[in-house]
């Protein structure tokens, strides 16, 4: 049987200033949910009303796969979900190549650093994208920063190094993600709405 990965980015609907600070995403509210899956070959997009969807994917899958998602993306979707998103195996890049590094690194500079291409925007603008009801682009941004994820990770299979820039000076650094085991999915998700 072949391993069920999923790669997953979201955004939200309100800033950190909004909700009183960074400790406080479980405030933050998803707006889209962007998921691969490598079992489909497929990206999807999901808005607040499809999360349970989102929520389907993950408990099925063998792992999740992000950028950040430890500390930002699970905190923001966990409301949403009826089952623990700490129970679910998870890669987190950023974590990953933050170990290596000694610092935090962001996805851009990863993406134009390794992939030579960079992100289509940022967090702000996706948030002004959300507040004036463009969805439609809001969920392209979304799924352009899963794409450079799954290429971040997919490069790492294939290369086993990862590229960023330290200042002006490009650094390399040697990375490898250790395929998951096949696990028995969680119980079905349930709407919560």
């Amino acid at each position: 049987m072949a391993v069920n990965k999923i790669v997953l980015d979201l955004e939200t609907q309100k800033s950190f200033d909004e909700v009183g600070g960074r400790d406080r995403n479980h405030l933050l509210k998803v707006s889209v949910c962007g998921i691969y899956s490598y079992a489909q070959d497929k990206f999807f997009c999901f808005d607040e009303n499809q999360l349970y969807r989102a929520g389907e994917m993950i408990s099925e899958a063998d792992q999740v796969i992000g950028f950040n998602i430890i500390n930002f993306d699970f905190p923001v979707l966990q409301p949403y979900i009826s089952f623990s998103l700490k129970d679910i195996p998870t890669l987190d890049i950023l974590a990953e190549a933050e170990k290596l590094i000694g610092h935090r690194v962001k996805l851009d500079n990863l993406a134009q650093t390794t992939l030579g291409m960079g992100k289509s925007g940022d967090g702000l603008e996706a948030l002004k994208l959300y507040k004036a009801g463009r969805i439609e682009e809001l969920k392209k941004y979304c799924t352009d920063d899963v794409k450079i994820t799954k290429e971040l990770y997919d490069y790492v299979g294939r290369y086993g190094k990862l590229l960023f820039k330290d200042y002006f000076e490009i650094k390399e650094i040697k990375i490898s993600f250790p395929e998951p085991e096949v696990r028995k999915p969680l119980t079905r998700q349930a709407a919560l709405f």
